[in-house]
């Protein structure tokens, strides 16, 4: 399996590759979660542009990077903070953004889809959303990375009919799209929408909550249903990684249980 850059990234066989999102651990020091995430025997992290890897701190993206590569691991993206029609406003450009995910060596750039859920936007606001992703789009194409959404409620994302409109409205080929389940979506919207997003389907972020984000509950327990959601993600065509996102409790001993569940599941 090849995510990244060529000559960087280890082979991996399985067409879905286990992994963390970096974010799950905010308090622990990149080189801890390293070690953890190869305790656990996963293969890549997504690193966040908030605490591990800040934007615009090109000396600990460089870091970073060389330490994930020696622990024989693989960047699978840098988790942008930078909000589509906002970020720049705010005082955040997206090329600093950019220019962190370059050091990073990273392949894809997660961004959130503005500040604004699909139901109340206004024409103009959306047009901006649309307008703006196309412009990062077109530049992170122009250095070899990939754009993907955040699928995630607050944004344009939030549902699967305007997650999917969005890609058509906006349309550009280094426009990509990850998915989650979303809180309140059953299990046969969640597949619909995979399978809706399956042409521009990158990562995986994967957790098990009851009610609200703040009910981490053990992924054993999300089994009937992830197990259905990894299989629909097995049939679509191309490589990626379906990263841990939080645990129960935070604790690091519950990630590494979570994470022993999610590589049986992916096993062939």
């Amino acid at each position: 399996m090849q995510l990244g850059v060529q000559g960087l990234m280890p082979t991996i066989v399985e067409m879905i590759a286990p992994g963390l999102v970096s974010v799950t651990f905010r308090k622990i020091a990149p080189v801890d979660i390293i070690a953890l995430v190869r305790q656990a025997g996963l293969h890549y992290i997504e690193w966040g542009g908030d605490v591990h890897v800040p934007h615009g701190d090109l000396g600990r993206a460089r870091e970073v990077r060389e330490l994930t590569h020696e622990a024989g691991l693989a960047v699978a993206a840098y988790g942008s903070y930078f909000r589509v029609a906002h970020s720049e406003d705010d005082g955040l450009p997206f090329q600093q953004v950019l220019d962190t995910a370059l050091e990073l060596g990273a392949p894809i750039i997660r961004v959130w889809a503005g500040t604004v859920g699909s139901a109340s936007v206004d024409e103009d606001t959306r047009w901006r959303v649309v307008t703006d992703l196309r412009r990062v789009a077109e530049l992170a194409e122009k250095v070899g990375i990939k754009i993907s959404t955040e699928f995630h409620g607050g944004t344009l994302t939030d549902t699967n009919e305007s997650a999917s409109r969005l890609l058509v409205e906006v349309d550009h080929p280094n426009l990509f799209s990850y998915w989650q389940p979303l809180m309140g979506m059953d299990d046969q919207v969640c597949i619909a929408g995979l399978r809706e997003l399956a042409p521009r389907l990158t990562h995986l972020h994967v957790y098990h909550w009851v009610e609200s984000s703040n009910n981490r509950r053990p992924l054993i327990e999300g089994k009937e249903r992830w197990r259905k959601f990894l299989a629909e993600a097995a049939t679509i065509p191309g490589d990626r990684s379906a990263m841990l996102e939080f645990v129960e409790n935070d604790a690091p001993e519950n990630f590494l249980r979570d994470a022993a569940i999610l590589q049986s599941w992916l096993k062939p």
